[in-house]
């Protein structure tokens, strides 16, 4: 799918429709000394398998990725809903 650099729509914060720059979501890397991450270490430790099946065969083919749009006037960010794409290219 191919979105230009920036998309005029509607901004929740201006309550208007204003210009946004284009970007993609990318999560972040995890915490490995969070309270669930700790959890899940502890229930998979030692004997007994897993608490949650480890998934060996994958059924999708894509992800669902995720825009990022950043208001040009106020500044704030809000994430649109994602979609499954293949390709994701934002034109210059």
């Amino acid at each position: 799918m191919k979105v230009p650099k920036d998309i005029r729509t509607n901004c929740p914060h201006c309550k208007k429709h204003t210009l946004h720059g284009v970007s993609l979501y990318k999560k972040g890397t995890q915490r490995t000394a969070a309270l669930g991450a700790r959890r899940h270490a502890e229930d998979k430790k030692g004997y007994g398998g897993q608490k949650f099946p480890e998934l060996i065969r994958t059924a999708k083919t894509t992800k669902k990725m995720q825009m990022k749009l950043k208001c040009k006037e106020c500044g704030k960010q809000l994430v649109r809903a994602g979609i499954r794409l293949r390709k994701f290219e934002i034109l210059a």
